[in-house]
C-alpha cells in the first residue's frame, strides 16, 4: 500500500464519520434524565447513606458492624442496596422502605433552579425522567426544584416493579404509557416484614472465599439500573428509539449500561469522559455549550408539558 493510498483511506474514513454525524444530528428525538443529578449538590447523598444504615439496623435487624461491607457488596453486585437485600433473602414492604429512606430526606434544602428550568423548557425534544427511586420521591423533588412541568413523564421504581406481582410484565397492554392521565395504586404483595423464617444468603462469607463464584449469587426480583434489561424495558415503555435518544446520568455504571443498549450517553458531574460516555459535563447547566445541536434552529416550538408530570405505572388489564 502506497503512502498516497493510505492517506486516501484515512480521509475516506474521516468523511464517513463526518457524514454519519451530519445524518444523525438532526434526528434526535428524546432525552432520558436521571433524577438524582438535579439534587446532587443539596446534601441528599450523605443523608441517604445514613438512612440506608438506619433501615437495615432498625427494620431488618442487621448487625451494624457488618453494614459497610454488606452495603458495598450489595451495591456492587445488584445495582442498589434495596435490590441486593431482596436478592439475599430479606422480605419487606417496598413502600415502607421508600418512606423510611426517601421520606426523611431534607427536601427543604431543594431550591428552584430557574436557569436549569429555562434550559429544559427550551430543549425541543421529549424529556423523560428515569429513576430507580419511587414516584413519591421523584414528584416531590421535581416540584421543589421547580421542574415539575419540564418533563413528559417519570419512569420510576413502580414502573419497572409492579407491586401487585413478582415480575415485570411483557404484555404491552399491561403498561400505562407516557402521557396517560389514568393513575392507579397497587397494593404491595411483599408485606411480610418478618424475615425470621427466611434463609438469608451470606454474601459476606461468599466473597470471603477464594475465587468466589459470581454465577452462584442469588437473583434479585427487583428491576433497576444499571441492569440493561431495566433500561431496555424503560425504552420500550416510553416508546423510545435508543439510537435517537440522549441518556443523561451521573453514574458511570449506568452510563456504560446505557451505551451497551445503544443510547447516546452524557456523564454529568465530571468533565472527564470515561468509557461508555459520549460527553462529560461538570454541570448540567453546561449542556447547551457542550451539545448545542440539541437546540436545532429549524425547530419551530418548544416542547412544554402540563404542570403535573405523568408517572408511568403498571395496571392490570
Amino acid at each position: 500500500m502506497t503512502p498516497f493510498t493510505l492517506i486516501v483511506l484515512v480521509l475516506q474514513q474521516l468523511l464517513d464519520r463526518i457524514s454519519k454525524v451530519l445524518i444523525l444530528m438532526p434526528h434526535y428525538g428524546c432525552c432520558f434524565w436521571v433524577l438524582y443529578m438535579f439534587s446532587r449538590h443539596f446534601g441528599f447523598s450523605n443523608k441517604m447513606k445514613w438512612l440506608f444504615v438506619d433501615y437495615m439496623v432498625e427494620q431488618l435487624g442487621i448487625d451494624k458492624s457488618k453494614i459497610t461491607e454488606l452495603g458495598n457488596l450489595l451495591y456492587k453486585n445488584y445495582g442498589t442496596t434495596m435490590a441486593g437485600l431482596r436478592a439475599i433473602g430479606y422480605d419487606f414492604d417496598y413502600d415502607e422502605y421508600h418512606s423510611f429512606v426517601h421520606g426523611r430526606l431534607p427536601y427543604e434544602n431543594l431550591k428552584p433552579d430557574p436557569v436549569l428550568r429555562s434550559l429544559l423548557m427550551g430543549l425541543p425534544l421529549r424529556k423523560i425522567i428515569f429513576t430507580n427511586a419511587d414516584k413519591v420521591h421523584a414528584v416531590k423533588a421535581l416540584s421543589r426544584l421547580g421542574l415539575e412541568d419540564c418533563f413528559e413523564g417519570i419512569i420510576c421504581f413502580e414502573t419497572l416493579n409492579p407491586t401487585h406481582k413478582n415480575t415485570v410484565s411483557d404484555d404491552e397492554d399491561d403498561i400505562e404509557f407516557v402521557g396517560s392521565t389514568v393513575a392507579t395504586t397497587a397494593t404491595n404483595t411483599n408485606n411480610n416484614n418478618n424475615n425470621s423464617g427466611t434463609q438469608i444468603f451470606d454474601i459476606i462469607g461468599h466473597f470471603a472465599q477464594p475465587n468466589p463464584d459470581l454465577a452462584s449469587l442469588p437473583k434479585t426480583p427487583i428491576v433497576c439500573k444499571p441492569s440493561e434489561f431495566a433500561i431496555e424495558r424503560a425504552l420500550q415503555i416510553a416508546n423510545i428509539n435508543p439510537q435517537r435518544t440522549f441518556f443523561f446520568e451521573d453514574s458511570v455504571r449506568n452510563i456504560q449500561a446505557g451505551k451497551r443498549v445503544g443510547l447516546h450517553t452524557v456523564l454529568v458531574g465530571s468533565s472527564q469522559r470515561v468509557k461508555g460516555a459520549d460527553f462529560a459535563l461538570e454541570s448540567i447547566h453546561n449542556i447547551r455549550e457542550a451539545i448545542p445541536y440539541l437546540w436545532e434552529a429549524d425547530r419551530k416550538s418548544e416542547v412544554r408539558y402540563s404542570g403535573k408530570v405523568a408517572v408511568e405505572t403498571s395496571v392490570t388489564a
